[in-house]
C-alpha cells in the first residue's frame, strides 16, 4: 500500500485496490460491504471522468445515475460513510479530498 499523504489520502491513485480500500476503511472503523464498494467505484469513475473528487451533491447525482435512485440519497451515504460521506468515501477510494469538504 502506498503511504498516505498528510491528509490521509493516497499519493498514488493507481496503487489503489480493494485490499487497500479495506485497510483504509479499518482506519475509519468501517467494515466494507458490496454496497460500500459500489459507491467507491462510482467515486473513482467520477474522478477518472472529471479529474477531481466529487463533493456530496455530485456524488449523489452520479450514484443515482449509475446505480439506483434509492442509493443516490444523502441518508444512504451517511449510513455507509459517517460522518462525512464524500470525504470518507474519497479517502477509502484512494482519491484526493474533495475541495469543499472539511
Amino acid at each position: 500500500m502506498t503511504p498516505p499523504s498528510p491528509n490521509n489520502h493516497l499519493d498514488n491513485l493507481a496503487a489503489w485496490s480493494e485490499i487497500t480500500a479495506r485497510q483504509l476503511a479499518v482506519e475509519e472503523k468501517i467494515e466494507l460491504t458490496d454496497e460500500h464498494l459500489e459507491i467507491l467505484y462510482v467515486a473513482r469513475q467520477f474522478y477518472a471522468e472529471y479529474g477531481f473528487s466529487p463533493s456530496m451533491r455530485p456524488l449523489i447525482k452520479s450514484i443515482a445515475a449509475q446505480l439506483d435512485i434509492s442509493k443516490g440519497r444523502s441518508i444512504y451515504l451517511m449510513q455507509l460513510f459517517p460522518p462525512s460521506p464524500a470525504r470518507i468515501a474519497a479517502k477509502i477510494a484512494g482519491l484526493p479530498k474533495p475541495k469543499n469538504c472539511l
